[in-house]
């Protein structure tokens, strides 16, 4: 049963600022939550509750609202963080915490903000609440109760029903620990081979050697461990980890629990990857025997039906599936099942932004970025000059950094992995003349350049295009328009990178008028005027009539509720700015009483009178020609009959 939880959450900053209480995945969505505050502020989540499977993907969705304007200010939002905890004061954004390295990602725009979260692990479970700051004073908000995250593992479960009449006829089920959405329908696989069954359970006679496994549709990749049907020893292979992150030059290891009802004749482990690449699909090789990994790979093991491989001086090229498999006299395991995949990741350290620069300093954001991270509870580590920094243990780097300064980065307890180090003396800067606003047709420089010394050459691009620098690393705008907007980003030889927003603020565009309902405007009815323009900063809206200069409305829609004839007329709307003004074409409204429908009915009945006339005088005219007709044919006949008589 779905709840429906709503409260508020928020943060007194000053009297004016008075706050009350933001691949698809497999998940149960509870009902819309809001976390609704005063005077417009609030975080509305798509769901309260959401249980995902281990390995999946998920998007936790929010959209918030603000006031346009506090005491006269425009409010713009600086900051916007998913979270789950807090540090003293702080709200740690899950982006910069060390276990989501490389499995989150922000989808945020126009007061909508999605957080993704890939390769689901257990330790995801937790309630996440979406927080966004504004240049207000005290325009801090936080969305609560947030959104709670529930990652579950399928787990097959075997019941006997008869356990004395019938020991063989047993009743499977495929269970959560959290409620998955209906409707939705499961796989079976018995020894790894998958049977026509769909339901959640069922009962049916086994073998003594079966094993049993289950899956949901469209998620066949995250199938729950094999288990033996009965209590006796089964075949079965069943892995530790269905994914694992490792870092290049480290040690990992693949682990997996197994059984075979009968001795083994060969058992090992191999990649289809790699198997793939050297022709032998439909033959898996040992990979003690492949050549990418000699010296590397040792199989490990210490017990019974437990078997270990071990991977050392881990390469980028080593990321892939790995699986184990056996044969026996009888039986073959041949691993159609999913495996294990194992990513190699390199830390590398990357330029977030750049805040100031100064004659001999460079104050900047670094951040610490991985394609995945290894699995536990870990943080951050940096190194500047060599130096261990232990107040630094988020993903981002913030510092002011000296000519010759190195930096790493890696993550706690492997610190022997670090990354390769950066200097922030070669760090590039993108700045823009004049400060402050830019207005469209004004003329705007921007300059690209490093402090490094010698000098590296930097390249500025906007998207996908390249911008031409002169020597000096300039680029100017005679007269920027609104389609120079946007991010602009200064990277160097190095491929350390910065960027800038350009805001070009503009008049109004060439406004457009629209009206609901459209067709003829029927006396008493309701209409609606709706004004459009682009413009930045947004436009405000007044709607006048033609030859009237007292404004009608003011706003986006001008709504008149009951037409009246003394309402026809030309309306038209100005649309305005700090930066001007522009006026729609004129928009006529004519209205259409109870009297003009009545002529118009007898209009269209006459047209149709008049159409009708031509078509009955034809009708006519063949009426009298047809017995015409039939009487010169008659006197034809008889004229022949008289000529044969004859």
């Amino acid at each position: 049963m779905c709840l429906n939880l709503s409260a508020a959450t928020a943060e007194r900053r000053t009297p004016a600022m008075r706050l009350k209480g933001a691949q698809a995945a497999i998940i149960c969505l509870l009902t819309l939550s809001a976390v609704q505050g005063q005077d417009g502020w609030s975080v509305t989540y798509t769901s309260t509750q959401i249980c995902a499977l281990k390995g999946s993907t998920v998007d936790i969705h929010c959209t918030y609202t603000y006031p346009s304007r506090v005491n006269g200010n425009v409010t713009v939002v600086e900051k916007a963080v998913w979270f789950t905890k807090m540090k003293g004061d702080e709200h740690v954004d899950v982006g910069t915490e060390a276990e989501f390295a490389g499995r989150v990602q922000y989808q945020c725009d126009n007061k909508d903000c999605t957080l993704r979260i890939t390769d689901l692990r257990e330790s995801d479970s937790a309630e996440y609440k979406f927080r966004f700051v504004t240049n207000q004073p005290g325009g801090k908000y936080s969305g609560s109760p947030g959104v709670t995250l529930s990652v579950t593992v399928l787990q097959a479960q075997v019941i006997k029903t008869w356990p004395t009449l019938y020991p063989t006829w047993k009743k499977v089920t495929c269970q959560s620990s959290c409620r998955l959405p209906d409707p939705h329908s499961y796989v079976w696989y018995q020894n790894e081979v998958n049977i026509d069954r769909k339901e959640s359970s069922f009962e049916e006679y086994f073998g003594d050697a079966d094993s049993i496994s289950c899956a949901v549709k469209g998620y066949e990749k995250l199938p729950s461990p094999s288990v033996c049907v009965d209590d006796q020893t089964c075949n079965r292979v069943s892995y530790t980890s269905r994914s694992i992150c490792a870092l290049k030059g480290s040690s990992v290891d693949i682990s997996c629990i197994y059984s075979h009802a009968h001795p083994a004749l060969s058992k090992f482990w191999f990649s289809p990857e790699r198997s793939h690449q050297q022709q032998h699909r439909s033959h898996p090789e040992d990979l003690r025997k492949d050549s990418h990994y000699a010296g590397r790979v040792e199989v490990i093991e210490t017990e019974r039906g437990r078997s270990t491989l071990r991977i050392r001086d881990l390469t980028e090229r080593d990321s892939a599936e790995y699986h184990f498999k056996f044969k026996t006299q009888s039986f073959e395991w041949k691993s159609s099942l999913p495996g294990t995949t194992l990513t190699v990741t390199a830390l590398q350290v990357k330029v977030s932004r750049i805040i100031s620069v100064h004659q001999t300093q460079t104050e900047a954001e670094l951040r610490c970025q991985s394609s995945c991270s290894p699995a536990g509870r870990l943080s951050y580590v940096w190194f500047k000059n060599g130096q261990k920094n232990t107040t630094q243990q988020t993903s981002a780097y913030t510092d002011y950094f000296n000519p010759g300064d190195n930096i790493s980065c890696a993550f706690s307890g492997y610190e022997d992995y670090r990354s390769p180090s950066v200097y922030p003396s070669k760090l590039p800067s993108v700045s823009v003349s004049p400060s402050g606003e830019i207005v469209e047709g004004s003329s705007v420089t921007l300059t690209c350049h490093t402090h490094a010394s010698p000098a590296a050459n930097s390249t500025l691009y906007k998207g996908n295009q390249t911008l031409p620098l002169t020597p000096e690393g300039i680029y100017n705008f005679t007269s920027i328009s609104s389609e120079d907007r946007g991010i602009y980003e200064c990277k160097t030889e190095d491929q350390l990178s910065v960027s800038l927003f350009i805001d070009v603020q503009y008049g109004p565009k060439l406004p457009s008028v629209s009206v609901s309902p459209s067709g003829e405007l029927v006396e008493g009815s309701s209409v609606t005027l709706t004004c459009s323009s682009d413009a930045n900063p947004a436009a405000n809206y007044t709607w006048y009539k033609e030859n009237d200069n007292s404004a009608k409305a003011s706003g986006q829609n001008f709504i008149i509720t009951d037409f009246r004839p003394e309402h026809s007329g030309s309306y038209y709307c100005e649309a305005q700015n700090t930066r001007g003004r522009r006026s729609s074409t004129l928009h006529d409204l004519t209205v259409v009483t109870g009297k003009s429908i009545i002529v118009q009915n007898i209009i269209r009945l006459t047209s149709v009178v008049l159409m009708l006339i031509p078509l009955l005088l034809v009708i006519l005219w063949m009426r009298k020609k047809k017995p015409l007709s039939s009487t010169a044919e008659s006197n034809e006949l008889m004229e022949t009959m008289e000529v044969r008589v004859r």
